[in-house]
């Protein structure tokens, strides 16, 4: 992990933390934001955006090598919730085995009832999410990932407003990921798909709202914001999905629909992050 005073100053004051690094550094990314509709033209390319996103070059050489400072234990002894995430920038297969024996090692110390989180991600080589899997599946309660990271695991495009094609990616992705809950977000919609999947009706709803207010206020957003954010009304083609889904799948599926959201000029840095950070609160209540 890279520590430095903007790091520092981005840490609540009251939390308690520990870092792996002992030097101070700064990596800055290069983030490429645009919106619906951008058009780009040079030389011979032609582009035309059919919605927002964004493009990341990453030059992170402490988040390739990910050390983890065993003192994180200390901290992990008396966690109601602990997040795995942040692997995916690594190169070197014998490096990530040797995080994950750290990792066990430290989980050693969570009590019995903690509810281990893993935040899944792009992973610059594909293959070492599966080297993840292999290392901490048994220990994760609940496997969260967006609509690209479940296509890319199927090999196949998902119609995210059928509930015929999401129904059964949900089955096939579950055969894959054998964990008691999958959580996936999309634009859509976010979904919890496991035993006993409404009880997290409200930390689904927490992470499209903290996501939301993201997309639309950026980094600077306040509490009014969030809570304005969460009475927008449902985005119709998304709430159709969720009750058809609702139907088909029973028990075992709990999905909310995203929001409407009239602003143009947004932001899609960080909307899984947040949607994480809006999920995790809810889900201790």
């Amino acid at each position: 992990m890279t520590i430095n005073d903007h790091v520092r100053k981005l840490i609540p004051h009251d939390s308690p933390w520990v870092c792996s690094s002992q030097t101070e550094r700064s990596y800055p990314h290069i983030i490429i934001q645009y919106n619906k509709h951008t058009k780009m033209l040079a030389g011979d390319i032609k582009i035309n955006t059919v919605r927002a996103n964004r493009i990341i070059y990453a030059n992170d050489p402490d988040n390739i090598m990910m050390k983890l400072n065993p003192d994180l234990a200390l901290l992990a002894s008396d966690a109601k919730v602990f997040l795995v995430s942040g692997f995916n920038a690594m190169q070197s297969r014998e490096l990530l085995n040797d995080r994950m024996l750290t990792l066990r090692n430290i989980m050693k110390s969570l009590p019995s009832e903690t509810l281990v989180f893993y935040e899944d991600a792009c992973f610059h080589k594909p293959a070492l999410s599966k080297q993840i899997r292999d290392a901490l599946l048994d220990v994760i309660d609940i496997y969260s990932m967006n609509e690209d990271e479940l296509q890319g695991y199927l090999g196949r495009n998902i119609n995210l407003l059928s509930p015929d094609e999401v129904f059964l990616a949900l089955k096939d992705i579950h055969q894959l990921i054998t964990v008691p809950l999958l959580v996936v977000h999309t634009k859509y919609w976010a979904l919890a798909f496991g035993s006993d999947a409404s009880q997290y009706e409200q930390a689904l709803k927490g992470g499209i709202t903290m996501a939301t207010t993201r997309f639309r206020y950026g980094d600077d957003f306040s509490r009014i914001e969030y809570l304005e954010t969460e009475k927008l009304p449902e985005e119709s083609e998304g709430a159709n999905f969720a009750l058809a889904l609702q139907r088909l799948a029973g028990d075992n599926v709990c999905c909310l629909p995203s929001v409407e959201v009239k602003e143009s000029k947004v932001t899609t840095i960080g909307l899984g992050d947040a949607f994480v950070g809006g999920f995790l609160p809810l889900l201790l209540r």
